[in-house]
Formats: C-alpha cells, sequence, structure tokens
C-alpha cells in the first residue's frame, strides 16, 4: 500500500527548477525555430563560376555512328553537344533525333517504343510526336495516370538530323552546355578548383 508523503520544501523547489527548465528549453526552441524563418539582410552569396556566356551557335556534331542505328520501330541513345539525345527510327527507317528525357520524370526516351509516327515513354506511356516533340497522349498508363494528374503536358525538343559518312550528326547549340555551367553551382563538391585555374 502506498503512503502518502508530504512534500518538503526542498523537493518542491526541486520541482519548480525542473519544471522551470523544461519551459526555458521549450522557449529557446521555439524562439530558434521561430528565427530560422524570420527576414534577414540580404547578403549577397552567389556559387555561379560567373563565366561569360556564349551566343547560341547551331552546329551538326557526331552524335552516334551508322554501325549503331537501332533497328525500324526502335531507339537508342547518344550524346551531341552534351546533349543527351534520343535516335530513334520509324517503321520506314526515317531517323529523328529528339531529347533523351522524358517529362514529367526524366526517364530516358531512348528505351522507348517507336510506332505510328510516336515514340511512346517507357514507363509511363506517354507518346510524343516524331517530327515536332509534341505529346500525342500524355502518361495513359496507370502508374502514368496517378504522376501525370499532376503536371502539365510537356513535349520533347527535337533537333534535325543526317547521316555523314559512318556518322549520324544531330544539329545543336554547341554552346548550351558552357552557357548552362555559367551559372552552375560550384562549392565543395568541385575538387578541381574555378575555371580560372584558381582554388576556392
Amino acid at each position: 500500500r502506498l503512503r502518502h508523503r508530504p512534500l518538503h520544501n526542498n523537493s518542491c523547489s526541486s520541482h519548480f527548477i525542473y519544471n522551470f527548465k523544461m519551459k526555458l528549453a521549450v522557449i529557446a526552441t521555439l524562439a530558434a525555430g521561430a528565427s530560422a524563418f524570420a527576414p534577414t539582410a540580404q547578403v549577397s552569396r552567389s556559387t555561379a563560376l560567373n563565366a561569360k556566356k556564349s551566343a547560341p551557335k547551331l552546329q551538326y556534331v557526331p552524335c552516334i555512328s551508322t554501325d549503331d542505328l537501332p533497328a525500324p520501330g526502335s531507339a537508342t541513345s547518344g550524346v551531341a553537344g552534351g546533349l543527351a539525345i534520343c535516335i530513334a527510327v520509324d517503321e520506314k527507317g526515317s531517323v529523328f533525333a529528339l531529347g533523351d528525357k522524358c517529362p514529367p520524370v526524366n526517364q530516358p526516351l531512348s528505351f522507348g517504343k517507336v510506332e505510328g509516327g510516336t515514340i511512346a515513354d517507357p514507363v509511363l506511356g506517354t507518346k510524343f510526336d516524331l517530327k515536332t516533340g509534341e505529346v500525342v497522349s500524355w502518361c495513359p498508363s496507370g502508374l502514368g495516370k496517378l504522376i501525370g494528374g499532376i503536371f502539365d503536358p510537356v513535349g520533347v525538343p527535337v533537333y534535325p538530323v543526317q547521316a555523314k559518312g559512318k556518322s549520324v550528326n544531330v544539329q545543336v547549340d554547341v554552346n548550351y552546355k558552357a552557357n548552362f555551367e555559367a551559372d552552375y553551382w560550384s562549392g565543395i563538391l568541385d575538387a578541381q578548383g574555378k575555371s580560372n585555374g584558381k582554388y576556392y
């Protein structure tokens, strides 16, 4: 059987101190959390390389070898001017070049099936027109309906393509990658230092 003992002054004061410390800790935590969202003086901080940008320059560059052209009704991937490119061949043998990232989640378009003038996203089922890159059918599969309902339909870029000798060439902006990287962040992960040869 428990026996009730009267509280002594000593235990009352230690109980009061404990409660006071707990309240103080809660208040300090709330104040620290609120200060994270409080407006502060804006300090200019930039991790951009601040490299000079170049004007766009369209040029045919090699993407894949003609030996690597896929069979009609399929596609493969390549790189031209630093851009990921999907090279698709329709049932008649015509060759098309498109951006190799399927919206909305950027899986490779080059894994898609080519038929009826379109190429289908291998995961979500979106069909893109081979000539224009426009959306023909947006995310019709089960998973596609779930994910595609969150995003607006977006097409993929298309590029002029030509075969020259043993190479399939694609016309791209050869300055695109350098211009993108001019604004790209750099810092602790950039073990090579700045673009001007100096280190941080």
